[in-house]
């Protein structure tokens, strides 16, 4: 499938509107959306007026405060922008996230300055990933600007809650009906077409005993000691996850870990309670709820028997994984075939460890992979880390690689 517009025209309209786009990118940096606290509405009522200041029209979509706020988020605003051209077409959904996690320590750069520096942009977000605001929405006004006629339409998602697992993102706008697109396209982090990617379920662990005064321990039922059976068995069972292999290139294997531990009241008391929070990743081939009782099954055995103690096992996210559907190959053929020629390489399509809001679209039966502006690795963008960063020259190659997959998609074919 190729369309009749030729990818040159497309990468001329980026290449001449590529200051632009470094120059809306630098602005949607300057406003943060560190999630927790998750105050994220301002940033996309930025977005909002911004694009209206295009002409084109941007529906709204606040979840109710107080449904944010026992989220866990202070405000969340999702924004859909209907691109509609002729009839017959396929309709696209193009999703990135505004939310991010906070700065953190050792930043070189200000993390809202959006600073270029050497052929890189720095920032929180700048490459997971306000950068992808920028890739879809220059990638659309390039295929918009070439003058062909054109069928189907573009849904530019932009949402708030990816950080949190995205059900008041996407998630929400899914299952409030707003949306059914035929196929789905995500923010990313790579060169690389990502096909799938692993599920994750968290629970929080509380280690209920007695406290007592620490001259006479014997009085009471010391939370402490029962939780370190359940973190050796924790260890025992992460350890052991090595040996389940997953089919899909990317991913490897399940993991376990224990992310946080809080418990006790003082030094010279016995701990009445201990709480852990335990991450559990999934491969894609994994039940979830075959999962779940197993965590649980292995934590009530590890305490079983001491005198005094109980157990309670909640669970706080389930986050499956995105598995490939039906169609999802006509995404990766043209993004591929597009990568090759801008970037002069073959690019993977391939699974990762990292679980994302992806999912809901295929989980409502959409045909999802997520491609955006990025390096090889996470590492080597700093997301998530200080002096988080894109380079140029990979933001402006992922813009032409989109806009030609949207021509292949809604253009006339060759």
């Amino acid at each position: 499938m190729a369309s009749t517009i030729p990818s040159s025209t497309l990468d001329a309209w980026v290449d001449a509107h590529f200051d632009e786009q470094v120059a809306l990118l630098r602005r949607l940096v300057a406003v943060p959306t560190d999630t927790p606290p998750g105050d994220n509405a301002p940033h996309a009522e930025t977005v909002a007026t911004l694009l209206e200041s295009w002409g084109w029209e941007v529906e709204r979509h606040r979840v109710p405060d107080e449904e944010a706020q026992a989220y866990g988020m202070r405000s969340i605003t999702n924004l859909v922008v209907r691109r509609r051209y002729g009839e017959g077409g396929p309709v696209l959904a193009l999703n990135a996230h505004g939310d991010v996690v906070p700065p953190g320590e050792g930043w070189t750069r200000d993390p809202y300055g959006g600073e270029v520096v050497d052929g890189r942009l720095y920032g929180r977000a700048s490459a997971v990933s306000k950068s992808d605001f920028t890739t879809y929405l220059h990638a659309v006004r390039a295929l918009e600007a070439c003058g062909a006629p054109l069928k189907g339409g573009v849904e530019l998602h932009f949402t708030y809650d990816e950080e949190f697992g995205g059900l008041k993102g996407p998630g929400w706008l899914l299952g409030h009906g707003l949306t059914k697109p035929d196929y789905a396209v995500c923010a990313s982090f790579s060169h690389a077409v990502v096909t799938a990617h692993n599920g994750c379920l968290q629970f929080e662990i509380t280690v209920n005993g007695r406290a007592t005064h620490g001259s006479a321990p014997q009085t009471g039922h010391d939370a402490l000691r029962a939780a370190s059976r359940v973190l050796d068995e924790i260890y025992r069972q992460a350890d052991a996850l090595d040996g389940i292999a997953s089919r899909i290139d990317g991913i490897t294997h399940p993991t376990m870990i224990v992310g946080r531990i809080d418990g006790g009241t003082h030094t010279n008391v016995v701990p009445g309670k201990v709480v852990l929070k335990i991450d559990r990743r999934l491969i894609p081939e994994e039940d979830p709820a075959v999962v779940e009782a197993n965590v649980r099954a292995f934590i009530d055995a590890a305490v079983a028997g001491l005198p005094g103690i109980s157990v309670e096992v909640r669970r706080i996210l389930l986050a499956r994984a995105l598995r490939p559907l039906p169609g999802h190959e006509k995404l990766v053929a043209s993004l591929r075939r597009h990568a090759r020629t801008v970037f002069g390489e073959d690019i993977p399509a391939v699974g990762t460890p990292l679980y994302a809001d992806a999912r809901l679209y295929a989980e409502h039966g959409v045909p999802t992979v997520m491609y955006g502006a990025g390096p090889r690795t996470v590492m080597e963008s700093r997301a998530k880390q200080a002096d988080e960063h894109v380079m140029l020259e990979d933001l402006r190659g992922a813009t032409r690689v989109m806009a030609g997959l949207l021509a292949d998609f809604l253009a006339p074919v060759a």
